[in-house]
């Protein structure tokens, strides 16, 4: 259980300053980028500074299930990832498709699409809550 408590204090240690990065690149984007600007070098260095965030969250979270060496929380983790990424698919091609034959819908910008994934990963705790009940590390597994 300490080894856990461990792994989830360096995912911690990594996550927050990762997140700091991609709430900074946002507003240097947004304050420095303005409507409908070229998509010239500078345009195109900013918004990439964000997704670079992104990048360091998946990798936090990949360091994280290397360094979990309980194997049914481990589980958990992939279980709330793979629950994210098939809503994130799921609305984004539905939504996608109502936008290719209605021009009635509102455009869903792709910036929107990491947010819903996090949103995913909400829901995967709860799905994983209610059919597996505790999540603490040497819970009853079964």
């Amino acid at each position: 259980m300490a080894s856990t408590q461990q792994a989830r204090r360096r995912y911690m240690m990594r996550f927050l300053p990762i997140t700091l990065a991609y709430v900074a690149g946002i507003a240097l984007a947004t304050a420095l980028i303005p409507d409908d600007a070229p998509a010239d070098v500078r345009t195109i260095s900013l918004s990439i500074l964000p997704g670079l965030a992104v990048i360091g969250w998946l990798w936090a979270m990949g360091r994280l299930l290397v360094e979990l060496e309980d194997e049914y929380l481990r589980m958990l983790e992939v279980r709330k990832f793979l629950v994210a990424t098939g809503m994130t698919l799921a609305a984004t091609s539905m939504w996608g498709i109502l936008e290719l034959y209605s021009r009635e819908v509102p455009r869903f910008p792709v910036f929107f699409v990491m947010p819903l994934w996090c949103l995913g990963l909400a829901v995967g705790a709860l799905f994983n809550r209610l059919t597996f009940g505790s999540m603490k590390a040497g819970a009853d597994h079964s």
